[in-house]
Protein backbone atom coordinates (compact mmCIF):
# COMPACT_ATOMS: atom_id res chain seq x y z
CA UNK A 1 0.00 0.00 0.00
CA UNK A 2 1.76 3.31 -1.28
CA UNK A 3 2.51 5.97 1.64
CA UNK A 4 -0.17 8.72 1.74
CA UNK A 5 1.66 11.84 -0.05
CA UNK A 6 2.08 15.17 2.28
CA UNK A 7 -0.15 18.14 1.23
CA UNK A 8 1.81 20.66 -0.22
CA UNK A 9 0.66 24.20 0.46
CA UNK A 10 0.87 26.62 -2.17
CA UNK A 11 2.70 30.33 -0.25
CA UNK A 12 3.09 33.41 -2.63
CA UNK A 13 4.09 36.99 -1.44
CA UNK A 14 2.92 38.41 1.57
CA UNK A 15 1.63 42.38 0.93
CA UNK A 16 4.69 43.95 2.61
CA UNK A 17 7.02 42.08 0.52
CA UNK A 18 5.06 42.81 -2.83
CA UNK A 19 5.51 46.74 -1.47
CA UNK A 20 9.05 46.53 -1.01
CA UNK A 21 9.52 45.19 -3.99
CA UNK A 22 7.67 47.65 -6.24
CA UNK A 23 10.06 50.20 -4.16
CA UNK A 24 12.78 49.11 -4.46
CA UNK A 25 12.16 48.56 -8.32
CA UNK A 26 11.01 52.36 -8.68
CA UNK A 27 14.17 53.48 -7.25
CA UNK A 28 16.10 51.87 -9.61
CA UNK A 29 13.94 53.07 -12.39
CA UNK A 30 13.97 56.85 -11.18
CA UNK A 31 17.86 56.59 -10.54
CA UNK A 32 18.08 55.65 -14.15
CA UNK A 33 15.54 58.08 -15.46
CA UNK A 34 17.93 60.90 -13.57
CA UNK A 35 20.79 60.14 -15.00
CA UNK A 36 19.22 59.66 -18.70
CA UNK A 37 18.22 63.19 -17.97
CA UNK A 38 21.75 64.53 -16.86
CA UNK A 39 23.23 62.42 -19.75
CA UNK A 40 20.67 64.95 -22.15
CA UNK A 41 20.84 68.09 -19.99
CA UNK A 42 24.66 68.01 -20.05
CA UNK A 43 24.84 67.12 -24.25
CA UNK A 44 22.34 69.95 -24.46
CA UNK A 45 24.45 72.14 -22.55
CA UNK A 46 27.78 71.10 -24.35
CA UNK A 47 26.27 71.86 -27.95
CA UNK A 48 24.71 74.63 -27.04
CA UNK A 49 28.78 76.06 -25.46
CA UNK A 50 29.92 74.11 -28.91
CA UNK A 51 27.66 76.67 -31.34
CA UNK A 52 28.24 80.31 -29.50
CA UNK A 53 31.63 79.77 -29.07
CA UNK A 54 31.86 78.93 -32.83
CA UNK A 55 29.46 81.73 -33.70
CA UNK A 56 31.49 84.08 -31.79
CA UNK A 57 35.04 82.89 -32.92
CA UNK A 58 33.70 83.25 -36.30
CA UNK A 59 32.55 86.85 -36.10
CA UNK A 60 36.16 87.53 -34.23
CA UNK A 61 37.77 86.33 -37.51
CA UNK A 62 35.96 87.82 -40.15
CA UNK A 63 36.21 91.27 -37.91
CA UNK A 64 39.74 91.09 -37.81
CA UNK A 65 40.26 89.93 -41.53
CA UNK A 66 38.53 93.04 -42.10
CA UNK A 67 39.60 95.41 -40.11
CA UNK A 68 43.40 94.56 -41.00
CA UNK A 69 42.39 96.02 -44.57
CA UNK A 70 42.03 98.97 -42.87
CA UNK A 71 43.78 101.69 -44.65
CA UNK A 72 44.80 99.95 -48.05
CA UNK A 73 45.47 101.97 -51.18
CA UNK A 74 45.99 101.40 -54.17
CA UNK A 75 48.83 103.90 -55.27
CA UNK A 76 50.27 103.54 -51.93
CA UNK A 77 53.93 103.90 -53.47
CA UNK A 78 53.30 107.69 -54.21
CA UNK A 79 53.10 107.83 -50.45
CA UNK A 80 56.60 106.86 -49.69
CA UNK A 81 59.92 108.83 -49.30
CA UNK A 82 61.40 109.73 -52.79
CA UNK A 83 65.44 110.23 -51.06
CA UNK A 84 64.50 113.73 -49.05
CA UNK A 85 61.34 114.87 -50.70
CA UNK A 86 58.59 115.60 -48.24
CA UNK A 87 55.95 116.09 -50.53
CA UNK A 88 54.45 112.84 -50.56
CA UNK A 89 50.81 112.14 -51.21
CA UNK A 90 48.73 111.48 -48.47
CA UNK A 91 46.63 108.60 -48.12
CA UNK A 92 42.79 108.69 -48.28
CA UNK A 93 41.69 105.60 -46.70
CA UNK A 94 43.77 106.15 -43.75
CA UNK A 95 41.09 107.58 -41.19
CA UNK A 96 40.21 104.98 -38.79
CA UNK A 97 37.44 105.54 -35.80
CA UNK A 98 38.24 105.71 -32.93
CA UNK A 99 41.55 107.86 -34.17
CA UNK A 100 43.40 107.85 -30.92
CA UNK A 101 43.83 105.54 -27.66
CA UNK A 102 41.01 105.55 -25.30
CA UNK A 103 38.23 103.45 -23.60
CA UNK A 104 36.53 101.00 -25.71
CA UNK A 105 34.07 101.71 -27.88
CA UNK A 106 31.00 99.57 -29.19
CA UNK A 107 31.98 100.57 -33.37
CA UNK A 108 34.61 100.95 -35.51
CA UNK A 109 34.86 102.52 -38.72
CA UNK A 110 37.52 102.28 -41.53
CA UNK A 111 38.03 102.45 -45.18
CA UNK A 112 40.09 100.92 -47.59
CA UNK A 113 40.17 100.29 -51.57
CA UNK A 114 38.22 98.17 -53.52
CA UNK A 115 39.78 98.62 -56.62
CA UNK A 116 43.43 99.36 -57.03
CA UNK A 117 43.77 99.29 -60.93
CA UNK A 118 41.53 101.53 -61.46
CA UNK A 119 42.23 103.99 -57.79
CA UNK A 120 41.04 107.48 -57.94
CA UNK A 121 42.45 108.22 -54.51
CA UNK A 122 38.79 109.14 -53.26
CA UNK A 123 36.74 106.88 -50.85
CA UNK A 124 33.82 106.10 -52.47
CA UNK A 125 30.82 106.02 -49.68
CA UNK A 126 29.04 102.93 -50.95
CA UNK A 127 31.81 100.59 -51.80
CA UNK A 128 34.85 102.08 -49.87
CA UNK A 129 33.81 102.55 -45.91
CA UNK A 130 32.96 99.56 -43.60
CA UNK A 131 32.54 99.21 -40.10
CA UNK A 132 31.37 97.06 -37.27
CA UNK A 133 29.07 97.68 -33.95
CA UNK A 134 26.61 96.19 -31.62
CA UNK A 135 23.06 96.61 -32.74
CA UNK A 136 20.02 95.21 -31.06
CA UNK A 137 22.19 91.94 -29.44
CA UNK A 138 24.11 91.47 -32.54
CA UNK A 139 27.47 92.25 -35.00
CA UNK A 140 26.32 94.02 -37.41
CA UNK A 141 28.95 95.19 -40.67
CA UNK A 142 28.77 98.25 -42.82
CA UNK A 143 28.66 97.06 -46.35
CA UNK A 144 27.63 98.49 -49.48
CA UNK A 145 26.37 101.28 -47.62
CA UNK A 146 24.22 99.96 -45.83
CA UNK A 147 24.25 97.87 -42.31
CA UNK A 148 23.99 94.11 -42.57
CA UNK A 149 23.37 91.56 -39.50
CA UNK A 150 26.88 89.84 -39.03
CA UNK A 151 25.56 87.21 -35.98
CA UNK A 152 22.19 85.20 -36.13
CA UNK A 153 20.22 87.00 -32.66
CA UNK A 154 17.82 83.75 -33.01
CA UNK A 155 20.86 81.59 -31.80
CA UNK A 156 23.18 84.22 -30.26
CA UNK A 157 22.75 86.97 -28.52
CA UNK A 158 25.46 89.74 -28.28
CA UNK A 159 25.84 91.44 -24.89
CA UNK A 160 29.58 93.01 -25.72
CA UNK A 161 31.71 94.40 -28.28
CA UNK A 162 34.46 96.49 -27.25
CA UNK A 163 36.43 98.04 -29.47
CA UNK A 164 40.07 99.39 -28.15
CA UNK A 165 42.78 101.36 -30.59
CA UNK A 166 46.48 101.20 -29.73
CA UNK A 167 48.96 103.30 -31.30
CA UNK A 168 52.95 103.13 -31.41
CA UNK A 169 55.26 105.92 -33.22
CA UNK A 170 58.24 104.72 -34.27
CA UNK A 171 61.27 107.23 -35.24
CA UNK A 172 63.00 106.27 -38.65
CA UNK A 173 66.79 106.42 -38.87
CA UNK A 174 67.95 109.35 -41.08
CA UNK A 175 71.99 109.48 -42.45
CA UNK A 176 71.68 113.10 -41.20
CA UNK A 177 70.96 114.87 -37.90
CA UNK A 178 68.19 117.57 -37.56
CA UNK A 179 69.58 121.35 -38.45
CA UNK A 180 70.94 121.85 -34.66
CA UNK A 181 71.76 118.43 -34.21
CA UNK A 182 69.26 115.77 -32.75
CA UNK A 183 67.01 113.61 -33.88
CA UNK A 184 63.88 115.68 -33.39
CA UNK A 185 62.99 116.29 -36.91
CA UNK A 186 63.04 112.48 -38.06
CA UNK A 187 60.40 110.83 -40.05
CA UNK A 188 58.10 108.84 -38.18
CA UNK A 189 55.33 105.71 -38.68
CA UNK A 190 52.55 104.84 -36.83
CA UNK A 191 51.51 101.96 -36.07
CA UNK A 192 48.52 100.72 -34.88
CA UNK A 193 46.77 98.31 -33.40
CA UNK A 194 42.95 97.15 -32.92
CA UNK A 195 41.48 94.99 -29.89
CA UNK A 196 38.49 93.65 -30.00
CA UNK A 197 36.76 91.87 -27.36
CA UNK A 198 32.97 90.30 -28.54
CA UNK A 199 30.98 88.11 -25.62
CA UNK A 200 27.92 86.45 -25.78
CA UNK A 201 24.95 84.04 -24.85
CA UNK A 202 22.54 81.27 -26.26
CA UNK A 203 19.22 83.13 -26.67
CA UNK A 204 17.73 79.35 -25.51
CA UNK A 205 19.92 79.59 -21.98
CA UNK A 206 21.65 82.58 -20.74
CA UNK A 207 23.80 80.96 -18.55
CA UNK A 208 25.43 79.42 -21.48
CA UNK A 209 28.19 82.60 -22.40
CA UNK A 210 31.25 82.77 -24.19
CA UNK A 211 33.69 85.20 -24.49
CA UNK A 212 36.47 86.09 -27.16
CA UNK A 213 39.46 88.54 -27.68
CA UNK A 214 41.47 89.21 -30.73
CA UNK A 215 44.12 91.90 -31.39
CA UNK A 216 44.68 92.88 -35.28
CA UNK A 217 47.78 95.36 -36.47
CA UNK A 218 47.12 97.39 -39.44
CA UNK A 219 48.62 96.33 -42.18
CA UNK A 220 49.12 100.27 -43.44
CA UNK A 221 51.03 102.39 -41.31
CA UNK A 222 50.55 106.48 -41.62
CA UNK A 223 54.26 107.85 -41.96
CA UNK A 224 54.78 111.54 -41.53
CA UNK A 225 57.73 113.52 -42.15
CA UNK A 226 60.93 113.07 -43.79
CA UNK A 227 64.81 113.20 -43.35
CA UNK A 228 66.45 116.32 -43.45
CA UNK A 229 68.53 117.43 -46.62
Amino acid sequence: MRPASRQRIARGLSMVELMVGVAVGLMVVAGASMVAVNQLVENRRLLLETQVQQDLRAAADMVARDIRRAGYWGKAETGAWQGNDPNVALNPYIDLSPAEPGAPVEQVDFNYSRDPVEEDNAVDADREQFGFKRDGGAIKMLIGGAWQALTDTNVLEVTQFDVTVERETVVQACFKECPGGGTACWPTLDIRRITVEIAGRAVNDSAVARSVRDTVRLRNDTPAGACPA
